[in-house]
């Protein structure tokens, strides 16, 4: 087996993110390549690390980083429409 991890550059290193599958905002530390492997079977998922406003980092799929500015604009668009 070899490494169990590497780096992976991201647009969004260093920025204000926003991990839509809990709703949390926070700065992307990075994403990383881990292997996630049991014993038998050879498992890699990019994981991206968010430190949040307590300076605690948590995980989350890559797919669920958003820019966080993007969200109060389309959540702002969202009740207009409705109230329309």
């Amino acid at each position: 087996m070899s490494e169990r991890y590497e780096y992976v550059p991201h647009r969004l290193l260093h920025q204000r993110v926003r991990d839509i599958a809990s709703g949390v905002e926070g700065v992307l530390m990075a994403v990383i390549n881990e292997n996630v492997s049991d014993a038998i079977n050879e498992r890699w998922m990019e994981l991206a690390y968010i430190r949040n406003a307590s300076g605690r980092e948590f995980t989350t799929a890559v797919a669920n980083v958003h820019p966080a500015y993007d969200q109060p604009k389309k959540a702002a668009a969202g009740r207009e429409e409705r109230s329309a």
